[in-house]
């Protein structure tokens, strides 16, 4: 079986990039993909409910939609290498992540259209532009800045996805307030991803991979933990990480507003809130030591998050939901920085197929969740216990993660020094 190959294809070298650029580059690319092309949605959908253009149910399907086309567009990343390794070469990372981008903004404007019965398919496309922008952003940033000698840069480029939450939550409560209507939220979101891709597109161009990032991608001995074993326990904790993250982001947000008084303000500064945790975190990512193993560092990542679930739950006020949701946000993009290096060397020979892989268990594990949910509180006695059911089985599933990383650092110990 052909092997997908390691580098990017043997063309001439983009022109010479300042590291804190590309990072800045990678960034401003995540949060069009992922800030606004994904999770726009999620603070623009109560604007919808009262503009009486979706129901909750309706709502959900636009949110299924989404998650499933995130789900195929990683696997299509993943297979691409494999399945027809002439198209890789000539649907390169720069190209893939361009093409991604533009749908993005032009899904987003569609979505300001009258056009209901084409929304599902607009969030189902939207959700595969956003896995590819994704995938290929984040390893050509990696790989190139490896190649820049500005490797600890690369946590930079995660605080993207926070800073766009931050920015279209604020947004829309701005909105809600000026009383404006989802469709002008939609068109604003997508008038300032035109101005985003505009500073990235002279950035993100250059294929080819100076030897020294070679080298340093690529160990010249076998390290411990790099068999199937090992690559199968990455895949399953970083599925989990989708489960316990999209059953909290999902359903905290509906328990807070029914724990809480009529008209608090409290609610609509939540999802901001891990916004801002979401960019912190990956702002620290950036400071940590490149000897340091990362499954370690993941264990603790999932630790917090199901401490942040935990404390939800047992502190059911503004302060307690207001410290949890930064708490989740605060590991959840430095979570994704973490495993794609560990991927890179559990499996240096896969190239960006097995981070394809590990999104698309992650899209998995998003899927699955609002379904478990809903069965819950189906068979509970009240709501509430329902709910309560369901965050208990997002902090189960981190915490098995959790389980699974520390399982394999004990079995596989770096070598010291490394």
């Amino acid at each position: 079986m052909h092997e997908p190959d390691r580098l990017e294809p043997p063309t001439a070298l983009p022109p010479p990039q300042r590291p804190l650029a590309v990072a800045l580059a990678g960034m401003a690319a995540l949060a069009v993909a992922m800030g606004i092309g994904r999770f726009a949605f999620t603070p623009l959908l109560p604007m919808m409910l009262h503009d009486g253009v979706v129901t909750l149910a309706g709502g959900s399907w636009l949110a299924t939609a989404n998650y499933l086309g995130y789900l195929i567009g990683a696997l299509a990343c993943m297979a691409l290498p494999w399945v027809a390794p002439r198209a890789r070469q000539r649907w390169h990372a720069v190209r893939l992540a361009r093409w991604g981008l533009a749908a993005t903004v032009l899904l987003t404007l569609g979505m300001a259209l009258p056009l209901p019965g084409a929304w599902p398919a607009l969030r189902f496309a939207a959700g595969v532009a956003s896995a590819l922008v994704f995938l290929n952003v984040s390893v050509w940033c990696m790989v190139r800045l490896v190649a820049l000698g500005h490797a600890a840069l690369g946590g930079l480029i995660f605080c993207g996805p926070g800073l766009g939450i931050v920015l279209t939550g604020l947004s829309a409560s701005a909105m809600v307030a000026l009383g404006w209507p989802a469709a002008a939220g939609w068109a604003v979101f997508g008038v300032l991803s035109v101005g985003l891709c505009t500073a990235i597109w002279p950035v993100l161009q250059g294929l080819a991979l100076p030897a020294p990032a070679a080298a340093a991608l690529t160990p010249g001995f076998a390290q411990p933990g790099q068999g199937p074993l090992a690559r199968t326990g990455l895949t399953l904790a970083y599925g989990l990480a989708g489960l316990g993250y999209i059953v909290t982001a999902t359903f905290l947000p509906v328990i807070a507003r029914a724990a809480l008084p009529a008209g608090s303000p409290w609610p609509d500064l939540f999802w901001p809130l891990f916004g801002a945790g979401v960019a912190l975190g990956a702002l620290l990512s950036t400071r940590t030591p490149a000897a340091w193993d990362r499954r370690w560092l993941l264990m603790a990542a999932y630790a917090v998050q199901a401490g942040a679930i935990a404390l939800s739950l047992v502190w059911p006020g503004p302060m307690g939901f207001a410290l949890g949701s930064l708490l989740l946000g605060l590991p959840f993009t430095a979570i994704t920085f973490y495993a794609l290096q560990e991927a890179r060397r559990v499996w240096p020979a896969a190239g960006d197929s097995f981070p394809g892989l590990l999104t698309a268990a992650y899209g998995i594990g998003q899927i699955v969740g609002p379904p478990m949910v809903a069965w819950m509180l189906h068979h509970a006695a009240t709501q509430g216990q329902g709910f309560m059911y369901g965050l208990a089985a997002a902090a189960a599933a981190l915490g098995v993660g959790a389980v699974v990383y520390a399982a394999m650092a004990w079995r596989w110990p770096l070598p010291t020094g490394h």
